[in-house]
């Protein structure tokens, strides 16, 4: 009961916020199901007519207040705009994990358990924790022979919690493809289980600690992006102990600025490493959040925190380089062709239809400027577009 009464204060605090509602909600809905939502909501806060940061920031503690699952959910819907809406997504992306840090009793005794040797035949010095985030909390240390590492820790007991909030997700999202049609098309139990298969890898340093040694070897050639080397003989399925790496978060776009970083330039890096770890590789970052990059002196790309990354089989990066060029160059019919080839649209539908929907999204915003573009009206269309033509979500994507 504590679990569901938790899950529903979160439902609450978004519903609050008007989220989680489609476009013309408090106009076109029944006047008994706008009853509902204000019965439901009654008492939640609200943080309307706030700057977006201090809105940010209040709801990001009020999840934060609700403990690490509903962080994780949080930081998983902040991607998930055609879902939430643009608004609310935006507002997620402050979550911060700045979480109480654990016992050093407790840290004394996870090392014990974790390392083949004791504490002090590995690290000449161990020091206190740096960041303490949802799952996991980071040490900065020197080993003996004088290198500078990061040593990952993961929360004692994480484990069972994540486990018993992730049963709850699963029988909401269970009722909620049973009760309401319209939205298995989201896939609701996808979503948590892709959701799920993340924190299960997470919960495992050691594939952590294979996914930067891959994404290492993968970027050993490349320009302007690296990764953390893996520490092996510190490293086990609680503990990840890698290469200490000098940056700033690019989260802080201040401190970039005074450190004389060409922003433009760094986002312009950025875009060429994703598409070519997604395309070349078809291995990337998950969770490649501003929060988890940061930018050296030189002004080079560093990933961190690889605990959630993805993979793309030959045929979807083909698929998803040809959709990209095909926008790049207004070829909507070969995105229309992409689409039915790969199966993301029936082939009961109508291609020039298709082609036709797709033109209506991309000349709107061909050649525009970013901030000429209203995101939330261009996710409504998607999402509208997506349904005339009884498109799926694909969580590989």
């Amino acid at each position: 009961m504590r679990r569901y009464f938790k899950l529903l204060s979160f439902a609450r605090l978004l519903l609050a916020q008007d989220s989680l509602l489609p476009p013309g909600f408090s106009t076109r809905a029944p006047w008994l199901i706008r009853a509902l939502r204000y019965v439901l909501t009654l008492g939640a806060p609200t943080f309307h007519g706030q700057e977006s940061r201090e809105r940010g920031e209040a709801l990001s503690r009020r999840l934060q207040a609700l403990g690490p699952t509903y962080i994780k959910l949080g930081q998983s819907l902040a991607t998930r705009p055609d879902v939430i809406g643009i608004e609310l997504s935006r507002d997620l992306h402050y979550l911060q994990d700045r979480l109480p840090p654990f016992a050093d009793t407790e840290v004394n005794m996870l090392l014990a358990d974790q390392l083949d040797v004791p504490k002090d035949d590995l690290f000449a010095e161990f020091g206190p924790p740096i960041a303490a985030a949802s799952i996991a909390q980071v040490h900065k240390a020197t080993l003996r022979d004088g290198r500078q590492v990061a040593v990952k820790l993961l929360r004692p007991g994480i484990e069972k919690q994540l486990a018993a909030e992730l049963r709850t997700f699963f029988f909401l999202a269970r009722l909620t493809e049973r009760l309401i049609p319209a939205a298995r098309r989201i896939k609701p139990v996808a979503a948590v289980q892709t959701l799920a298969d993340s924190v299960r890898l997470e919960l495992d340093l050691r594939l952590e600690a294979a996914a930067l040694s891959e994404m290492g070897d993968n970027v050993k050639d490349d320009p302007h992006y690296t990764v953390p080397e893996v520490v092996w003989e510190g490293t086990s399925k609680q503990m990840l102990t890698m290469s200490w790496m000098d940056g700033i978060k690019l989260s802080d776009t201040d401190g970039l600025q005074q450190a004389g970083h060409d922003l433009p330039d760094l986002a312009a890096k950025l875009l060429q490493a994703f598409l070519t770890h997604a395309i070349r590789d078809g291995f990337f970052h998950g969770d490649m959040h501003q929060g988890n990059l940061m930018a050296d002196a030189d002004g080079n790309l560093i990933g961190i925190d690889l605990g959630i990354a993805g993979r793309l089989d030959k045929d979807s990066r083909r698929f998803l380089a040809e959709i990209l060029y095909g926008f790049i160059t207004r070829d909507y019919m070969k995105i229309a062709e992409v689409h039915f080839e790969a199966g993301y649209v029936s082939d009961t539908k109508n291609m020039d239809a298709f082609a036709q929907a797709l033109r209506s999204i991309g000349e709107p915003i061909s050649g525009q400027n970013a901030d000429t573009i209203s995101m939330a009206r261009l996710l409504t269309q998607l999402f509208e577009v997506t349904e005339q033509f009884d498109m799926e979500t694909q969580p590989q994507l």
